[in-house]
């Protein structure tokens, strides 16, 4: 669970994917990368509060978090 802090601009290479940051303590930002070819894209602002669910993949940055979907 966390704070939406920035929408990014969809990759659209491949499959494509909504972005955003998330906010989860005062250390930590996530990258989601939610496929939109497999799910409908989440209504989302900035200060949006979301609770979520997938695989996180550590990296220096925070972290990414992907498999937000349902698997087909």
């Amino acid at each position: 669970r966390g704070i939406v802090s920035k929408l990014l601009k969809d990759d659209n290479k491949g499959s494509r994917h909504q972005k955003f940051l998330v906010t989860i303590n005062q250390r930590q930002t996530l990258l989601v990368a939610h496929n939109i070819d497999l799910a409908a894209r989440v209504p989302l602002t900035v200060g949006d509060e979301i609770s979520f669910y997938g695989e996180y993949v550590y990296n220096p940055k925070g972290g990414i978090v992907h498999w937000t979907h349902l698997d087909p």
